[in-house]
């Protein structure tokens, strides 16, 4: 499986965003999509996570702000971020999960806000 993310970007605060992160290859056993992140100094984080059947789940701190979906036709995992604020800040990967137990990485994408 690979996965190509995009949307990410310099944004002010209070301004959104939307990641996109397309698979191709083995799709039909992907399971899990999920969005991390990794701010400056700090450990890779899940943000949001959704399922093959679209349950969805997110960080707490996330939650209102932050939504996930799925279109599984075109194969893509998508994060619409709203209210961002400068601890969003990050590098945004997606990853995936397979029915064979193995996860792939897609290459993060950078998201500044700031003013």
């Amino acid at each position: 499986v690979q996965l190509q993310a995009s949307g990410g970007g310099l944004v002010q605060p209070g301004g959104s965003l939307r990641l996109s992160c397309a698979a191709s290859g083995s799709i039909s056993t992907i399971t899990d999509m999920d969005w991390y992140r990794q701010r400056p100094g700090k450990q890779r984080d899940l943000v949001a996570r959704i399922s093959r059947g679209g349950t969805t789940t997110y960080a707490d701190s996330l939650k209102g702000r932050f939504t996930i979906s799925r279109d599984n036709a075109e194969n893509t995992v998508y994060l619409q971020m709203n209210d961002l604020k400068p601890e969003d800040t990050a590098v945004y990967y997606c990853r995936v999960s397979t029915f064979s137990g193995i996860v792939y990485w897609g290459k993060g994408t950078q998201v500044t806000v700031s003013s």
